[in-house]
This record gives C-alpha cells, structure tokens and sequence, in this order.
C-alpha cells in the first residue's frame, strides 16, 4: 500500500520536476498550471494536502528517529510568489525539532567578507533533520547577476570577474550540491513561478489590506522593473543548475492552493527515496528495554 502510494505521488510531481535543464525553458512553464485541477477541485486539493501533511509528519519523525539522513529544501522565488505561505503550510504538522528554517536577505558586511557559500555553509541541516531555505545561494547568480554592482562590494578580485564568471559560479554550486547529496544530504529546490499579472495583484492586495501593509517594500516595486532581467537569471540558473541529485520542482505560484500541494508531494516523495524506519533495536538493547518494564512494574 505504501509503495503504491509513493508511485502515485512520483507521478504526480514528476511534470514539474527538471533533472537535467539542457532544454529548459522559463516560457514553457504555466505559473497558472493546476495539473488538470480546477477551482472547483479546491476542497479536494486541500484534502490531498492534509493527508500529505500528515504523511510527511508521520515520515519526518522516522527520519528524525533513524538520523542517516537530511534533506534540504530550497526555496526561490520573486517577491509575492508565496514562499512564505507555503512553507508555513506545508510544514503545519512537523515536529519542530526536526525542522529549521532559515531566511536569506542582503548579506551583512562579515558575510561579504567570506565566499559565497559560507552564509549558507553554517544552516545546512543536520541528519535526521529537514534544513529549509527562504532564498539561498542562488540569490547569488540572481540579485547579483541583474544587480551586478553588488559584486564590487564582495570586493572579488577582478582577475577573477572575467568571460567565465558565472559558468564558475554555476560549476561551484553543482559540485557543492553533489558533494552534500554524497554524504546524504538530499536537497530538493523549488522555483515559485508566479506571473507577473498575479504579483501585481498580490501587490496591490498588501497595499489595500492594513493586516497586510507590514509585507510592503518599495523596493519590491523597484525590483519589479527588472522583471524581464529576473526571469533571464532565473532561466539561466535552471538550465546550468538542475541536475539528478539536485533537481528543480517548476512550481506553478499563480494558485497558492495548487503551489502548496505540489511541494508536500515532492517532500513526501523525497522522503519515500530514503527508506526510512524506525531503528531496529538490538538483543541488547531490547533486553536492557525488558528489564526497565520490570523495574516500573515493581515500583
């Protein structure tokens, strides 16, 4: 039952999920794509993400108990494609002890100081535990990359600012993320694609709603007008960046409904790879577990 259970899961996931980005490209992805679920289907939609809610609960604590492995969940995205939410949502159920989540913004000037991957290098998620990061090095061939002045306060040596730059940088995250993968750090990296017609409404929504305010920025308006920048950047990092130890899930961000239960299915179906189980106990040990039910029984 739990083998066909994480058949359908696979296949469910499998169209957003990109193993390799030899072909990619950012247009032939739907932000308002809902695998063939309409608006209608919304009430089945969230039964399917509490069951996989509490599936992934269920999965989390055996990983925590079994502690072999980790995973990492990475999460990119335009402003008001909905991380936040999703990540809120999907991990309701989870022990927090089993779970930490980091938030990435403008790199402090000690951060600056250090390579790109040393911020992050200090988050990664223990084994036995699910690592979650709001951003992650990837704003550096993003942000920096439309915002490519950002580079001369990293103070990097102009030598090494030359044609290759970016394809170094590409190289150095593939082999980081198959060096964490080897020694059993799963990673999963999500892309929130939301259109721009629907951030401008989401936009507009934190303008209108006063519960709401607190989540504008003007400069979310200033980065809006690089748009088109964005999504080359975001097109260029997929197609140098997803391969099979570390893919990219493409998912459509214009339906937060849709959003959320596609990255609990790619969770769960990240974890069903692992083949977790609580750890067996030895005759040792069950033995010493025999004789303290003796011991509480007398008392």
């Amino acid at each position: 039952m739990e083998k066909m259970r994480a058949k359908r899961v696979h296949k469910f996931i499998k169209p957003y999920v990109v193993k390799s980005g030899e072909s990619f490209r950012l247009k032939d992805h739907d932000p308002g794509d809902t695998h063939h679920l309409k608006s209608g289907d919304k009430p089945e939609a969230k039964r399917m993400l509490d069951d996989g809610v509490v599936l992934l609960n269920e999965m989390q604590d055996k990983l925590y108990a079994q502690s072999n492995w980790g995973l990492l969940l990475i999460f990119q995205a335009m402003d008001a494609a909905g991380k936040d939410s999703t990540i809120k949502h999907v991990m309701s159920g989870v022990n927090p002890q089993g779970v930490d989540v980091f938030s990435f913004k403008e790199p402090s000037t000690e951060e600056m100081a250090h390579d790109f991957l040393w911020r992050t290098n200090r988050c990664l998620p223990a084994r036995g535990k699910i690592g979650i990061f709001n951003r992650s090095y990837y704003e550096e061939v993003l942000v920096v990359r439309v915002h490519p002045e950002l580079l001369e306060k990293q103070k990097i040596p102009k030598d090494l600012r030359g044609e290759h730059f970016w394809k170094n940088r590409y190289e150095d995250i593939n082999a980081f993320e198959r060096y964490l993968t080897r020694n059993g750090i799963a990673i999963r990296k999500f892309f929130l694609n939301v259109s721009k017609k629907e951030q401008k409404q989401r936009f507009l929504e934190r303008l209108d709603n006063p519960k709401k305010n607190w989540k504008f920025s003007a400069a979310d308006v200033q980065e809006r007008k690089c748009w088109d920048d964005y999504q080359a950047a975001y097109e260029k990092m997929i197609r140098n960046t997803a391969t099979q130890h570390a893919p990219w899930v493409m998912v459509p961000a214009d339906n937060k409904w849709f959003s959320r239960l596609l990255v609990v299915a790619t969770v769960v179906d990240a974890l069903s790879e692992m083949n977790l189980e609580y750890p067996k106990m030895s005759e040792e040990k069950m033995a010493s577990l025999k004789a303290a039910r003796k011991e509480l029984e007398k008392d």
